[in-house]
């Protein structure tokens, strides 16, 4: 079969079109005709081994699929690696049914960035009704569902930051209040953006997955009680260490969260896979196509998600 795979780590030049074997389903696994391959932030780490579980050579990239089981399901699958390929193997516990009337496109922005974004508002940040809520990168795959849930969820105030006009007219059309440029050079510059997005005030709970003066402005920005969930490092700079003390003397919390945690408890993922997939196929839910390249177009799709100058969720076709 054709699949991207890497033997070298670097940047989107290791990722290569190659013919290798079909993978064979260990007894109790779903073997899965692969009809499309989701693209995240994550799988530019693993391609260069910063993430957060060390990768291995040789490896195929890709951490979800969409496609076709043995018996005829369709179906939505979270897979450990091998998802930039014409077949892959998942576990029936990592994989969900999806009606036709739902897109690839839809169905894969749920099952990895979708599930995160629910979890993160609901499991980590324990969002209330009436609080004030911060999302950084809502033009991205996690971000745009996020500042949806916030809005459903009965977020008092729904902040969004990103990095262009576009992205920013798309927060406001799905539910943020206000949208704010993300780019900043320091940490007060970002905090005093957050408080003045909130008319002032400090705000009670921040989705952030950049890293640098904006995780270290985000913080300042939290009001007592607040929550700060940090979910990734896209800008690759590491925020400065945050002081037990400091956090006991403001009464604040920042949060780290892993989807991968909650995969070890398949009750987890079903909560949040139900809700999504009923949302999605009743119109309440709105995903954002971002766009589709062939297999053999991994490199350039990965550039793309790199250069953050992409919006909702890009998918490779076999």
């Amino acid at each position: 079969m054709k699949a991207i795979q890497v033997t070298e780590f670097g940047g989107p030049e290791v990722l290569e079109l190659v013919e290798i074997d079909e993978p064979v389903a260990p007894e109790g696994a779903l073997l899965i005709d692969v009809e499309a391959s989701g693209v995240n932030f994550a799988d530019t780490h693993q391609a260069e081994n910063s993430y957060l579980a060390p990768a291995e050579l040789p490896l195929v990239p890709g951490g979800e699929v969409i496609g076709k089981t043995q018996d005829g399901r369709r179906m939505v699958a979270l897979v450990s690696g091998g998802g930039y390929a014409e077949k892959a193997v998942a576990w029936p516990q990592a994989a969900w049914e999806v009606p036709e009337s739902v897109s690839a496109s839809a169905a894969l922005s749920i099952v990895l960035q979708g599930a995160t974004a629910w979890h993160l508002l609901k499991t980590s940040a324990k969002l209330e009704a009436g609080e004030s809520v911060v999302v950084h990168a809502a033009g991205g795959g996690v971000g745009t569902i996020a500042v949806q849930l916030a809005r459903r969820w009965g977020a008092g105030r729904v902040i969004a930051t990103a990095s262009t006009e576009e992205k920013r007219a798309q927060a406001l059309e799905l539910g943020a209040d206000i949208a704010i440029d993300s780019r900043v050079h320091t940490a007060e510059e970002m905090n005093q953006r957050i408080r003045e997005a909130n008319e002032g005030k400090k705000v009670d709970v921040i989705l952030d997955m950049v890293g640098g003066p904006t995780t270290d402005g985000s913080t300042k920005a939290l009001a007592p009680f607040g929550r700060h969930v940090v979910y990734g490092m896209a800008g690759r700079v590491p925020p400065k260490d945050v002081s037990v003390g400091m956090l006991m003397g403001t009464s604040r919390a920042v949060i780290g969260f892993w989807l991968v945690h909650c995969m070890t408890r398949p009750g987890m993922m079903d909560a949040a896979m139900t809700d999504l997939i009923e949302l999605v196929d009743s119109g309440e839910l709105r995903t954002i196509d971002g766009g589709s390249f062939p297999l053999a177009g991994a490199r350039a799709a990965h550039e793309a998600i790199r250069g953050r100058g992409t919006t909702g969720k890009l998918i490779l076709v076999p």
